[in-house]
Parts: structure tokens; C-alpha cells; sequence
């Protein structure tokens, strides 16, 4: 084994096969540490960024964060309730995506994936954002270092997901159920002190800066609706449990808003009752665990998990993100490439895009959560209500048992999440909402864009108008002077000009496809037989889906045993795009295996181009 892949071996772990797959789901409390993250991490955050608004009004605003939060809180209950429904009614996996586009329509489908994708794509630069603000919070020397630690974190994070679903849950349980009890501890202890009168009784005097007005509270409540982003990541994950897949969904799905309630309420109370005003280099969870436990090992531990917590919060974008883009790319609105399996089971492409993409943020924004925050909840509010109402269509449209409560379920949520979405981008446009709102439809426009190419491609490229043909058997030479290998990826009018070509220069031909889980042989063959049914056809197995090492062994295997002491000719099918950047949009196969092939001493290999 060569350096890189020991390397790789190393960090990410061996390569799983196919067979592996359902080994790697996951149990109820994994799902949580990996699923719930994002919405459990935003205690630390949404109260602070309630408290950041009203302080402009001075300290007398400052308790009205408290009702806020509980009319905060009843949306969450009706966003989980709605969500249930979502999970019974697709009980193999209901993202909005999915939903807007079965029972809206494509656009609506489209505007809701593209939503989702730049939401997952924040939720990953406020979480680690915000998780090194509580590391910096507690050691205020690393400040000056923000943007590094971001991206430190960013690329860990990274590693641990390559690894695989499983093996991620198994690293984030305990950092999650731990930041899960030091919230409890923290708030039990605090009310304690309230109790006993241990708490300072009034808030400094702060300057009133802006009056008070329904369209400032309007403001502070939209900030802190970013305490529900994240819910709907166990509808989108519902295939990451363990089966009953669905009934494991709905129960961890309520279980997260039960938590998630209680933390949040709980952070606040103690937020008024403490009298707390949030500092610009502290974070509110900071403060509270200074003046209720003071500077012992007990607050570093709740900083240190915080920042823990924060970082899984990027995890739930991790999960949830690669899967939306196989779905996507499925449907041809993202490239190919995303909806490949990796080496160990997650789409591993999904996982460096979103990398990449949060890291941009990171830069551009220097790590500061305050100036990313605005952009925050659009999308995943937008998804909501897309969701929403197209269950809502689902039900009249089919009409099943219990309906009619499921409707006025999810109407009422739809109805709920579009009001707060209005509020959202209304207080929240000319302080940066405005970029995400222009850049769902140019995301939108992107994929009708791709889409559009890979019809192209699809029909450029078919073979509906060719014509069944009738080649006569090959007879075998007695001596055969040049055999030919063609490699087959689908039956397309490229890989019949490759065979033609190969019946031109060789008296014996075979032709190879690698199954990498996904071919339909019985299609292939009955197709073959119409088209090429004198040139044999070999389906090689890939329980590892790799597309390589099965062709590197059977060419070996077929130069060497069959056809040793004569030059083989390896033909390799490529089509050749208009332009080339539409390149990207497809899989480098064809450089990779002929670099594999020069490696194995393969000493000819030829493409025939077919130019789309």
C-alpha cells in the first residue's frame, strides 16, 4: 500500500462494503447526539441573541426575552407535532425536498432543497463559530485567532464524518448528553440560588438607544427563532435509524423537543431572574455559569462541552446535507459526483462540499457569529412552510384515515412557520437576510441549469432511435493476433461507437461493466442482446463500489491468462462535452483508470471520444 492510502486508511478508517450498510445504523440516543445537535446547540446561542436586540431598549426590555421564549417555544411544539405527521407519511424519508416536490411541484421542490442546502451550509459556520466564541470566552488570548480555529474545527469535524454515520454517532454521544445534564445542573443550580436569595435583584442602568415598538419585539423574537433550526433534520434522516425506522424517528423527534424546551426556557429564566446583559466578548451561557457556580472546573466543563455541543450542531449539516445532495443529484439538479456512496457508506463528496462551502463563510465573515446570524433561519423557515403545505395538500389529496386532523395539523404549521418566515426576512433584510433571499433563486436557476445539461447529455447520448441490430456470431480464431477489452459504463450511442471500433481493430472482444450496486442487469442484458449480442458482456461484482480495482483485476487476470505474449487493447468509451466546464458535472472516471492502467503495465489504451 502506497503512502496516501495508508494515510487515508489511518484517518478515515477501512473501506466498508455495500453489505455493510444497514450495520451502520443508528440507535435512538446516537440519532440524537447526531440528528438533534444543531437544534439542542442553539440554547447556547438563541438567548443571547434575544438579549442582543432588546438591550438597544435599555434594561427594562431586557424581561421581556422571557415571554419571547415561551411563544417561541409553543412554535417549536407545533413544528414537532407537524413534523410527526411528515415522518408517518413518508416513513422512508420525508425531507422538504422531497415533499414540496411530490405534492407542490418541481419549483416549490427546488426552492426548499435550495433553502435547506444554504441553511445546512450556516448552520456549520454559526456553530463553529459560536463554539469557538465560548472557547474564547473562557480563554480570551485565543481571540486573535478565531478564524483558525474555525477552521481547525471545520476540517476535525470533517474527518469524523468520513469515518462513517455510526462511527460519528459513537464519537458525539457523550459530548452531547453531556452538555445535555451540565444545562440541567446549571439551571438546577441557578433557581437554587434564586431560592435561597443569592442573585443580584436588578439590572445595571443601560441607555435606552431605540424605543420600544411591535417591530423591535417582532425583531428580537426572529432572532431568536434560530433555536428551532435543526428540527427538521430527523424527518430528513428518518433512513439513519435502526427499523421501525419511522416509529424510532417520531420518538427521538420528541424527545428532542421536550429537551430542547426545558433547556431553552430554563436558559432564559435564569437569564431575567440573574438579571443578565449580554457582553460582546461573553457569551450569555458564559456569564451564567460565572455568577451561579463561579470560576471553578465546573464552569470550564460547561464551556468546554458547549463548545462541544456547538461543533455537533455543524454535525447535524454533516448528516443531514450529503443526503439532501444524493437526492438531488439523483433527480440531475446537482452533479453526479453527490450521489456517490464512499468508502464507508456516506457521501463523502456531500461532506468536502460542505466543508469547503462553510469555510468560505468562516473567511469571509472572520468567525463572528453576530455578523452571520441575520442570514440565519431564512432557509430552514422557508423549508418549514414549503413542508408544511405540502402535506397539507397530501392529505386532501389522498384523503386517508384521520385526515383530517393530520390536515389541520399541518396547516396550522404551515400557516405558523410563513408568519415567522414573513417576520424573519421583514426584520432581518437590510441586515444580511437580504443575500439569502437572492441567493435561493440564483441557486434554483443553478439547478434548472444542470438539469437542463444533463438532458443534453441524456439524449444526445441515447440509443432509442438505433436500431436493433443483428451482428453474426464471432467465430474464434485459432490464433488470435488482438484481443480487445471495452469497458462499458451504460449503453449509450458512445459505447456502440467504442464497439464499433473494436470489431475494426481486434478478432476477439469482451466487453466489461462494473456493478457498483446500482445497475439493473436484467435491463442491461435484455438491451445488450438487442444491440451487441455477438460481443460477450461481463458484469463484474464491486461490494466496495469501486469502479477501478474490479477492471484493473480483470484485464490483469485477462491479459495474463488468456491472451499472454499479445498486446491487449483496453478501450475506454468517453463522451466529450460542449464546453469544459460542463466537464465538472460529470465523473474523471475515464483519467483515473487510464492512470491505473499505465501503473499496471496496461501498454495499450485507447479512448474513442463520442462529441456531445
Amino acid at each position: 500500500m502506497s503512502f496516501y492510502p495508508q494515510i487515508k486508511q489511518i484517518l478515515l478508517g477501512k473501506t466498508l462494503p455495500t453489505s455493510a450498510h444497514s450495520e451502520e445504523r443508528l440507535s435512538n440516543y446516537a440519532a440524537l447526539a447526531v440528528l438533534s445537535s444543531d437544534a439542542l446547540s442553539s440554547v447556547a446561542y438563541a438567548t443571547e441573541e434575544i438579549l442582543v436586540i432588546l438591550v438597544a431598549a435599555g434594561s427594562g426590555a431586557l424581561s421581556l426575552s422571557l415571554p419571547i421564549a415561551v411563544a417561541i417555544i409553543l412554535l417549536l411544539g407545533i413544528v414537532v407535532l407537524s413534523y410527526r405527521q411528515t415522518i408517518k407519511a413518508y416513513p422512508k424519508g420525508g425531507g422538504s425536498y422531497i415533499v414540496a416536490r411530490d405534492n407542490l411541484g418541481l419549483f416549490p421542490g427546488l426552492v426548499a432543497g435550495a433553502s435547506l442546502m444554504i441553511d445546512y451550509i450556516l448552520t456549520v459556520t454559526v456553530s463553529i463559530s459560536a463554539g469557538t466564541a465560548a472557547l474564547t470566552s473562557a480563554f480570551p488570548a485565543l481571540q486573535p485567532f478565531t478564524v483558525s480555529l474555525c477552521l481547525i474545527f471545520m476540517v476535525l469535524l470533517m474527518l469524523a464524518n468520513l469515518r462513517g454515520v455510526k462511527e460519528s454517532g459513537n464519537i458525539f454521544m457523550i459530548p452531547t448528553y453531556a452538555f445535555i445534564v451540565s444545562i440541567f445542573v446549571l439551571i438546577i443550580f441557578g433557581l437554587y440560588k434564586h431560592a435561597t436569595g443569592q442573585v443580584v435583584t436588578s439590572y445595571p442602568e443601560i441607555p435606552v438607544q431605540q424605543g420600544l415598538s411591535l417591530f423591535f419585539i417582532m425583531r428580537a423574537f426572529s432572532a431568536g427563532c434560530t433555536a428551532l433550526t435543526g428540527v427538521e433534520a430527523i424527518s430528513d434522516g428518518v433512513l439513519a435509524f435502526k427499523e421501525p425506522e419511522w416509529k424510532n424517528a417520531r420518538l427521538t423527534l420528541t424527545f428532542l423537543g421536550v429537551i430542547l424546551g426545558i433547556m431553552f426556557v430554563g436558559i432564559t429564566y435564569l437569564s431575567n431572574i440573574y438579571h443578565i446583559v449580554p457582553h460582546e466578548h461573553e457569551t450569555v451561557v458564559s456569564i451564567l455559569g460565572r455568577e451561579i457556580l463561579g470560576t471553578g472546573s465546573f464552569y470550564y466543563f460547561i464551556q468546554f462541552v458547549t463548545l462541544l455541543i456547538l461543533m455537533l450542531a455543524a454535525n447535524t449539516s454533516y448528516a443531514d446535507f450529503p443526503r439532501l445532495c444524493y437526492f438531488l443529484a439523483r433527480d440531475g439538479f446537482l452533479p453526479r459526483q453527490l450521489a456517490l456512496l464512499g468508502e464507508r457508506l456516506v457521501y463523502s463528496n456531500g461532506i468536502i462540499l460542505l466543508t469547503l462551502c462553510a469555510a468560505v463563510l468562516v473567511i469571509i465573515f472572520k468567525g463572528d457569529v453576530s455578523a452571520v446570524i441575520p442570514l440565519y433561519a431564512v432557509g430552514v423557515f422557508t423549508s418549514f412552510t414549503l413542508s408544511q403545505a405540502g402535506m397539507v395538500r397530501r392529505w386532501f389529496v389522498e384523503r386517508s384515515s384521520g385526515w383530517r386532523s393530520s390536515a389541520l395539523m399541518n396547516t396550522f404549521g404551515a400557516i405558523a412557520t410563513a408568519i415567522v418566515l414573513m417576520v424573519i426576512i421583514s426584520t432581518k433584510f437590510l441586515r444580511g437576510a437580504w443575500l439569502v433571499v437572492v441567493a435561493i433563486p440564483i441557486l434554483v436557476y443553478i439547478f434548472l441549469a444542470i438539469h437542463r445539461h444533463y438532458e443534453y447529455v441524456a439524449r444526445r447520448l441515447s440509443i432509442e432511435e438505433i436500431a436493433p441490430c443483428s451482428y453474426p456470431p464471432r467465430p474464434k480464431p485459432e490464433v488470435i493476433n488482438h484481443p480487445a477489452v471495452v469497458l462499458v459504463g451504460q449503453l449509450n450511442r458512445g459505447t456502440v461507437q467504442a464497439l464499433d471500433y473494436a470489431r475494426s481493430i481486434a478478432d476477439d472482444i469482451v466487453a466489461v461493466h462494473v456493478d457498483i450496486g446500482s445497475t439493473d442487469r436484467e435491463r442491461l442484458q435484455e438491451k445488450w442482446q438487442q444491440l451487441e449480442s455477438d460481443i460477450p458482456l461481463k458484469i463484474l461484482e464491486s461490494p466496495y463500489r469501486s469502479l477501478i480495482e474490479p477492471l484493473l483485476d480483470f484485464v490483469t487476470r485477462y491479459e495474463a491468462q488468456q491472451h499472454s505474449g499479445v498486446f491487449t487493447t483496453v478501450i475506454i468509451p468517453v463522451f466529450v462535452t460542449r464546453n469544459w466546464w460542463d466537464g465538472l458535472l460529470h465523473n474523471q472516471t475515464t483519467f483515473f483508470l487510464k492512470n491505473a492502467l499505465r501503473a499496471t503495465k496496461s501498454r495499450v489504451v485507447t479512448t474513442v471520444r463520442y462529441y456531445l
